[in-house]
């Protein structure tokens, strides 16, 4: 196959927005695919402010900027993406709403030699692979929030993942999006959050059980061993609902004790205390 050139995202939240304004800067010609016009209209105005701020602090240029936003396309069908090379997944962590969404992109996509790459924080790859004609093609690409700063990429081959399809794509990481890639084998959290999440958790139980406020807990990790956020700050900006549902990815694979989500967890996702995307979760999110 020729050079990835043409790319795409599905989905427009946070991390594909993010994805995507990846791409552009990198200069290539990006789609960013959501049904949800309101998403759409969303993550427009959200690269728009990235790129604005990026400017402002230096990290880009202005010509760099108008540059990024010019190869920036948004569609609300998936038929858009057909000319595709390689195509991003990263819609809710949901494991049917992926697999769904990767079976219409696997029709859809023009070129069998097409990559399929989901963004999916701990759901076994292989599982969301063979839910396609093309498990050959379909690997883990992970990145991290938020995706413009964040300089890590994990790449996540499943059993099924050819290695030249792991090559090209760890390269492309690389090279063309100069991320710092990692590789993991395609078991539920792959290396970051296999890490990661059970200290995210114990501190949930910490302030669970009482032993001290959320503050508190935050500041000891911050002041105490020069974690630049908390935990249960960190918590708030994944998303209280992504860790929830990494959390039971982990837990059905390992069935560690460490990696069951608490009560508290569960209770604060039921009551839409979600963190900084709905403004409260372990601590308040004043809106920007």
């Amino acid at each position: 196959m020729n050079e990835i050139r043409r790319v795409a995202v599905v989905g427009a939240g946070q991390m594909g927005a993010g994805i995507a304004e990846v791409f552009a800067r990198a200069g290539l010609d990006t789609v960013v695919c959501e049904r949800d016009p309101a998403a759409l209209r969303a993550a427009r105005a959200r690269i728009d402010r990235s790129l604005h701020r990026a400017a402002e602090r230096g990290r880009l240029d202005e010509r760099q900027r108008t540059d990024a936003w010019a190869h920036l396309l948004f569609a609300d069908d998936l038929e858009a993406l057909a000319d595709r090379q390689l195509v991003v997944e990263a819609v809710v962590e949901d494991e049917s709403v992926k697999t769904g969404v990767l079976g219409s992109l696997d029709k859809i996509l023009a070129d069998e030699r097409a990559v399929l790459a989901t963004n999916t924080s701990a759901i076994p790859v292989t599982r969301l692979g063979i839910a396609t004609g093309r498990p050959t093609h379909v690997l883990g690409l992970h990145f991290f929030n938020p995706a413009p700063v964040m300089p890590l990429v994990e790449v996540v081959s499943s059993l099924h993942t050819d290695l030249e399809v792991t090559e090209r794509i760890a390269a492309f990481a690389a090279g063309t999006l100069g991320k710092h890639v990692i590789r993991s084998r395609d078991r539920a959290g792959f290396v970051v959050n296999a890490l990661l999440v059970p200290y995210l958790l114990a501190a949930i139980r910490m302030a669970e059980g009482g032993h001290a406020s959320a503050e508190d807990i935050d500041a000891g990790m911050v002041h105490g061993c020069a974690h630049p956020m908390g935990p249960l700050q960190l918590a708030d900006l994944i998303g209280l609902d992504t860790v929830q549902a990494i959390a039971q990815s982990l837990y059905d694979e390992y069935k560690e004790p460490l990696y069951a989500p608490p009560p508290l967890l569960a209770r604060m996702v039921e009551a839409g205390l979600l963190g900084r995307k709905s403004g409260r979760g372990f601590h308040p999110h004043p809106a920007a």
